[in-house]
């Protein structure tokens, strides 16, 4: 049994988190911040030993592009992405500096472009938009490993129903 930090021995230990963080400022660096998800979940999995499924590695980094360019199009300055961790999903947070929460268009097969947050949100487990003193704070999470049973992974809607958009 390993002895904590306050030296009583069986008081559980508490884990750190696996976390990174990267601040873009130009839409060049939207390519290096699909890159760093790309590296930091290759080190989830080799590193910190958590399964990462093919489909998973490619759902972040779709998502981080999405998130990120939107970050880049509509406000101002830098853009911070974090990527975290946390219960067998990864949670993607862009905070920008615009305050004004994003469109959410209804799906329209019929429309060029302004597809990113259905994307976003189709894949991912949750979504959330959040106003921050300044800007706002976007955050999604997508499972890191496919259902074993073959299922895509992602937030179940029941037929006849339409996904939760937090």
């Amino acid at each position: 049994m390993e002895q904590a930090a306050g030296g009583e021995v069986g008081q559980a230990l508490v884990e750190k988190p696996v976390s990174v963080s990267g601040a873009f400022e130009g839409s060049e660096d939207i390519a290096v911040a699909r890159d760093l998800a790309r590296s930091f979940l290759a080190d989830v999995q080799a590193v910190h030993g958590l399964p990462v499924s093919r489909r998973a590695m490619g759902m972040v980094q779709l998502v981080v592009s999405e998130l990120v360019t939107n970050a880049r199009k509509y406000a101002p300055g830098p853009c911070l992405l974090t990527l975290e961790v946390h219960g067998g999903a990864v949670e993607v947070t862009v905070w920008d500096s615009n305050p004004t929460p994003p469109a959410i268009l209804p799906p329209d097969p019929t429309r060029i472009g302004q597809h990113g947050l259905e994307i976003v949100m189709a894949v991912g487990q949750s979504f959330a938009v959040h106003r921050e003193p300044v800007g706002k704070r976007i955050t999604t999470a997508i499972a890191l490993a496919d259902d074993p049973g073959g299922d895509v992974t992602g937030r179940r809607v029941e037929p006849g129903r339409s996904p939760d958009r937090r």
